[in-house]
């Protein structure tokens, strides 16, 4: 009999099968007002204004968190996603961050060199 997998596990394989097959299919807005759909933001704010940094954050935190693949290639930002990665990497949940790590290199912490 096969393990029981681990709840972080199955958090990552259900968030594994969301992804785009490259962060290039991510060509959501870089600029303006955004309204999430109720599937997406079923608790507190539904409209982003992507130009304010903080907005911005939140909403790249529930759309990583709440949205299916075809939500994340619609309201993700290729540029933007790699820009906000740093920060938005420690605001987010570790099998979410885990998970695109894992398949984007781009995203990946790299190593500060010591000189």
């Amino acid at each position: 009999m096969a393990p029981t997998p681990s709840v972080s596990e199955l958090r990552r394989t259900k968030f594994a099968r969301r992804l785009p097959a490259g962060l290039s299919e991510l060509g959501g807005p870089a600029q303006g007002t955004v309204s999430l759909p109720l599937h997406m933001a079923w608790s507190g704010l539904t409209r982003f204004d992507l130009d304010q940094p903080r907005l911005r954050m939140s909403f790249y935190r529930i759309a990583l968190a709440e949205g299916m693949h075809d939500d994340l290639v619609q309201y993700l930002n290729h540029g933007l996603l790699i820009s906000m990665w740093p920060i938005l990497r420690t605001l987010i949940s570790r099998d979410i961050r885990g998970t695109w790590e894992s398949a984007f290199t781009e995203l990946a912490p790299h190593p500060t060199a010591v000189a």
